[in-house]
């Protein structure tokens, strides 16, 4: 079964092929070259999927923000991709009215409303364009795709949850935010299978249901409040992936370091963009990884393409003295062979010093921040086991990491403690003021949990607690270009994590009346979510593939680091002091 992403994917190709259903838009044998424009939402929805160079191969010769300055391009179509809001519409109407294309192709993320496509045709009318205007369409992309099955909405509405011919089964929390947008969700599904005119559930044609399009097993969607765990966005983490987005600032799959070599005195180091895709097979392999296992595979892999140069560098030592006809005769497939592997080994090569470079960003951090030793604390706090060193200890430790790392392990113990006294609180509290702390998060968890009476919250949270062990003897040698020494290697215990263990719950029918089970399900966090999340949910579907196959999309309003949840924590906090 087709992933969320390349269901997407394939949307948006067959949106760039004009809607033909082609592989590549062409008229008769030649080629269609056309002009993508869209808005800051549509770029941000196709830049995880496809590459400039793969919307050049599909004809796109030029991409363009809606909003700026564009001149006119006769005799090629145009290419819209954005939402349909009242600005958007009136910039296309501006466009008809410069006549700056010869045919417009109209793609909206979500639905147009019967009265703005009555003002659009109106303006259409007026700039005597109706001819040009070849299509319309509701696209119902209106969901970035991070990863095969995790998407983020990031300021895209409510409203973009399409299921290709299939009713979901819908489950919530009561009493809050995800409530009231599985009301909404129930009353707008419910339309639109009244409206036979206007229904994506009628989308899928007559032979759908013998290709298997359509299916009795209906999929469960859970819709889930972000107060349901506020721990694990404010867990320090050690996986590749989750390590990147919480100290990189992972965004759109992307991330930007600043490249510190042959920079003048004076000016400021030019950031490097670094694309961290399905493409890569080096983060598709290690993204859920441990981060000193990522460190020893970026070890491995430099020294099997060094293995790998030192062959090719090799042949020019293997030429004879004598007779180099006999040589070329006897090893012509030799040669090529190491010819036409060049170009491979130096892609290998990019994509090594790229991993190199994130890798010992990553690391700087977690020396400089000891984040090793907050992960270890935050892991035993959350299983309710004792520490080995008092946390107000750690709290006043100058060297223990920055402002945001103490309140946020002090968050965590905080949330996972059946009862803190008042003394006790205050001690935290003022350490934590001298450490440089903005306490208005603080604020903002305290009225909460007083607020819901979580007494019972900590046992969400289970599991062992990592467990150390000692460091990769491969990294410690000397000449090791990532020497990790002094950092702390985990052995990572898998557990599950509160969300997983709820859809684990859902899924199987446990403490259920429900006769019938899930197979397929699509998880969505109404608030912050983060790849901590999507790694242990992917990981329960992964162990669950022998017994019992589970496919699982996780979702939410859009992914946040700790950083940016401190920050609307503290927002909240501000708003009640």
């Amino acid at each position: 079964m087709a992933s969320l992403r390349q269901k997407q994917i394939a949307s948006v190709r067959q949106m760039v092929n004009l809607n033909t259903g082609c592989t590549i838009p062409s008229l008769g044998s030649e080629t269609v070259f056309s002009v993508l424009i869209y808005d800051r939402h549509g770029q941000d929805i196709i830049s995880p999927l496809l590459s400039v160079k793969e919307l050049r191969e599909m004809g796109v010769t030029l991409h363009l923000l809606l909003h700026s300055e564009r001149g006119e391009i006769p005799d090629v179509p145009a290419i819209y991709f954005c939402q349909p809001t009242e600005e958007n519409l009136v910039r296309i109407g501006q466009d008809f009215t410069d006549g700056l294309y010869s045919s417009y192709y109209l793609n909206f993320t979500s639905p147009i409303s019967r009265q703005k496509m009555e003002d659009l045709a109106q303006t259409a009318l007026q700039a005597n364009c109706q001819a040009s205007i070849k299509k319309v369409y509701d696209q119902y992309v209106n969901f970035i795709c991070l990863e095969e099955n995790m998407f983020c909405l990031k300021h895209q509405g409510s409203d973009s949850i399409s299921y290709h011919g299939q009713v979901p089964v819908i489950r919530c929390q009561s009493g809050n935010a995800s409530q009231m947008v599985a009301e909404r969700l129930d009353k707008k599904l419910r339309e639109n299978l009244r409206d036979t005119r206007n229904s994506f559930f009628t989308g899928l044609s007559s032979d759908a249901f013998a290709t298997g399009q359509l299916s009795f097993h209906r999929p469960l969607l859970v819709l889930l409040d972000r107060n349901i765990d506020l721990s694990s966005p404010l867990h320090h983490t050690w996986t590749y992936q989750a390590l990147t987005h919480d100290l990189l600032n992972l965004s759109l799959n992307r991330v930007y370091l600043p490249q510190t070599e042959n920079v003048p005195v004076g000016k400021k180091p030019k950031n490097k963009e670094y694309e961290l895709s399905n493409a890569d097979s080096f983060w598709v392999n290690h993204k859920s990884s441990p981060f000193p296992m990522v460190a020893a595979a970026v070890e491995t892999e430099l020294e099997d393409y060094k293995s790998s140069e030192e062959k090719i560098k090799g042949l020019k030592s293997d030429f004879p003295a004598s007779q180099p006809e006999d040589f070329f005769n006897d090893n012509t497939a030799i040669l090529t062979s190491a010819i036409t592997s060049l170009p491979e080994l130096l892609k290998r090569k990019a994509n090594i010093d790229k991993h190199m470079s994130i890798a010992m960003g990553l690391l700087n951090c977690i020396k400089n921040r000891k984040l090793d030793v907050y992960f270890e604390l935050e892991e035993k706090l959350m299983a309710r086991t004792a520490l080995e060193k008092p946390l107000l200890e750690v709290i006043r430790d100058p060297e223990m990491g920055s402002a945001n790392d103490k309140l946020r392990l002090f968050l965590i113990f905080y949330l996972c403690a059946t009862e803190v006294n008042a003394t006790e609180l205050k001690d935290y509290t003022d350490a934590l003021k001298e450490a440089g702390v903005n306490l208005e998060a603080f604020t903002y968890i305290k009225r909460w949990k007083s607020l819901l009476k979580m007494t019972a919250a900590p046992s969400e949270y289970t599991g062992g607690v990592a467990k150390t062990v000692s460091m990769f003897s491969k990294l410690m040698n000397q000449g090791s270009s990532i020497v990790v020494e002094g950092v702390k290697n985990f052995v990572l215990k898998e557990n599950k994590l509160p969300i997983t263990r709820i859809v684990d719950n859902l899924m199987e029918l446990k403490n259920c009346e429900e006769e019938r089970r899930f197979f397929d399900a699509v998880v969505f966090v109404v608030g912050g979510g983060n790849y901590m999340e999507f790694t242990n949910l992917s990981l329960y579907a992964k162990n669950k593939a022998t017994s019992s196959p589970k496919r699982l999309v996780y979702g939410c309003t859009d992914v946040v680091n700790a950083e940016q949840f401190l920050a609307q924590l503290c927002k909240l906090g501000a708003a009640i002091a």
